[in-house]
């Protein structure tokens, strides 16, 4: 990293107080409010280390996994697997990441755990060579492939229509059954820029949990209130954002290594709307640029003002 990169990444860090023993006092961002001093935290951002100690120290600040999966619930984990790519090109969720978190659920009592995605290439392949489902199946998950579009059999099978309550564009959406029946939803994003909708993070990664021809709808129809809407139908029980390695160009897939940074970051919380914020200011994305997240903050699922929330740094 140069210079100008490490200057441009420490000062969106500082902007979250990551930067921890060297960043002095934040400026509030609205002075009339002040975040909460103590009690579970809302959010816990940890920087340094590698993905699965990261994701150990940051649940226990959460009171443990014990706190969102009981023992003999049905867990979906609910990763970015989208893409015919390496982990190195940071276009899916970090595997490593996915087993720590298998392996938490599987100590809370967990009964089953699933992993699944509406991937955007072949599922076959992407399972295969993101490292997810090999990492996950070693872990003890069941790993349950996603809708490649061609095959109807398994669509029809696994996919149910179902309401959205409130919604103006997407009033209905082809909902994955273990999404709807399962009692906890862990969402586990990778953080990137995204060519649509400009950030991909939480929200942007609950489109995998509907059909890919519900994806097409999307994209043609606001695609920003799209995602809100489809994000107000089911929040996580857990949002873990990896961004270990995060793509800062040519998202969502990536074009080689050049897109690629190495963070070393991970956030956890409960608030879809306050990571994708604390996301975007990591990668310099303005707000302004990401509609769901505005609208999403409309429609009740999470608010963008970090300096109201209890936020746990650590540094490793």
């Amino acid at each position: 990293m140069n210079r100008r990169d490490f200057l441009k990444t420490t000062a969106a860090l500082a902007a979250l107080g990551v930067v921890a023993k060297l960043a002095g006092p934040l400026k509030a961002e609205s002075p009339a409010k002040k975040a909460p001093v103590s009690g579970e935290p809302d959010m816990v951002a940890v920087k340094g280390g590698e993905p699965g100690p990261m994701f150990d120290l940051a649940i226990r600040e959460l009171g443990g996994m014990k706190n969102f999966v009981k023992k003999g619930q049905t867990v979906v984990i609910k990763p970015n697997i989208g893409w015919d790519q390496p982990p190195s090109m940071a276009a899916n969720t970090n595997p490593e990441l996915v087993a720590r978190i298998i392996e938490h659920c599987k100590e809370a009592g967990a009964s089953r755990i699933y992993v699944f995605d509406t991937t955007c290439n072949d599922w076959k392949s992407t399972y295969k060579n993101s490292g997810i489902a090999e990492a996950a199946e070693k872990a003890g998950a069941i790993v349950v492939g996603g809708d490649s579009a061609r095959d109807k059999v398994y669509l029809e099978k696994n996919y149910t229509e179902v309401d959205v309550p409130g919604a103006t564009r997407l009033k209905k959406m082809m909902l994955h059954n273990l999404v709807r029946d399962c009692d906890v939803l862990i969402n586990v994003p990778v953080l990137k820029v995204h060519g649509g909708a400009h950030l991909t993070c939480c929200m942007k990664n609950l489109m995998g949990m509907v059909s890919k021809e519900n994806h097409k709808f999307f994209h043609n129809n606001n695609l920003h209130q799209c995602i809100a809407e489809c994000c107000s139908y089911r929040k996580p029980d857990l949002n873990v954002v990896d961004a270990y390695r995060v793509m800062i160009k040519h998202g969502p897939r990536g074009v080689n290594s050049d897109d690629v940074k190495v963070l070393k970051y991970q956030m956890l919380g409960r608030d879809m709307v306050a990571l994708d914020t604390a996301g975007a200011k990591l990668l310099d994305v303005p707000l302004r640029k990401i509609g769901h997240l505005a609208i999403g903050e409309s429609l009740g699922i999470g608010t963008t003002k970090l300096d109201t929330l209890n936020i746990k740094r650590i540094t490793v």
